[in-house]
């Protein structure tokens, strides 16, 4: 009985946060189908959702991205086919069409030098966990955020994120991704001493816990290359074409320099 409570209390709270907020915008003019064409097996898709749960996830990790998806499928695949994997709130971990987010902003963040082994046992790793539910816990903690934003300080706004209880059958969008990641020992934000051995020797890394990653950490980690389609595609602003203005009646808007 308690169990059936507590996922009825659970869904009510993934439809309150999930509903999305009005005023948001896209700012980018890449058509959808365009990156697509350019995604390759185990890329990283950030969102820059609109949801109340994606406002609390921004305000608390200081940065635009608040979700994150895992690309599995293969390179040329269309924007409908289900080749995004999320731990989603409502849904729990499962597939997902590119399309569904063709109107918000996305950054493409791609692992390198992994071989094809590599990239298929990190998409093995993730897709075991399709079917997993998505952590309560963490839906607890983010809705204080979403009702009243605390006064605090941004050096530690992250730490009042707690990530998840961390059970296996439980997840959050980052830390799934950043578990998969972890699997094939491909490095995210590792711990290192700092300090070097005889003879010029590698400093050791250390894993953190998967549960302490957020979706702006991908974008954050130098062992990620950022993928802009229309760069991919050859862009050269020559071919551009810019319309001028037939009246002047706009006022210019004020500019913010730091």
């Amino acid at each position: 009985m308690f169990n059936s409570i507590e996922r009825a209390i659970g869904q009510r709270l993934a439809n309150f946060l999930s509903k999305g907020l009005p005023g948001y915008q896209r700012l980018d003019t890449i058509d959808i189908a365009d990156v697509a064409a350019v995604l390759e097996k185990g890329d990283i898709v950030l969102i820059d959702g609109n949801s109340r749960i994606s406002t609390a996830i921004k305000y608390l990790t200081q940065s635009t991205w608040s979700h994150a998806c895992l690309y599995v499928g293969e390179n040329g695949d269309s924007s409908a086919a289900l080749n995004l994997l999320e731990a989603d709130l409502k849904d729990g971990v499962h597939l997902v069409n590119l399309d569904h987010y063709a109107n918000f902003n996305l950054r493409i963040c791609r692992p390198v030098n992994l071989s094809e082994k590599e990239s298929q046992c990190l998409v093995d790793f993730a897709k075991q966990r399709l079917g997993h539910l998505y952590d309560l816990k963490n839906v607890i903690d983010l809705i204080r955020y979403v009702i009243q934003k605390p006064a605090v300080p941004n050096r530690y706004r992250r730490s009042l994120l707690s990530l998840g209880s961390g059970e296996p059958t439980k997840a959050i969008c980052s830390t799934l991704i950043a578990e998969s990641f972890q699997s094939i020992d491909y490095p995210i934000l590792p711990r290192h001493n700092g300090e070097k051995g005889e003879a010029g020797e590698v400093p050791r890394y250390y894993k953190r816990h998967f549960t302490h990653f957020t979706p702006r950490d991908f974008d954050l980690s130098p062992y990620f290359r950022i993928i802009k389609p229309t760069l991919e595609g050859g862009f050269d602003h020559h071919s551009l074409l810019w319309e001028e203005k037939k009246e002047e009646s706009e006022k210019p808007g004020v500019v913010l320099d730091n």
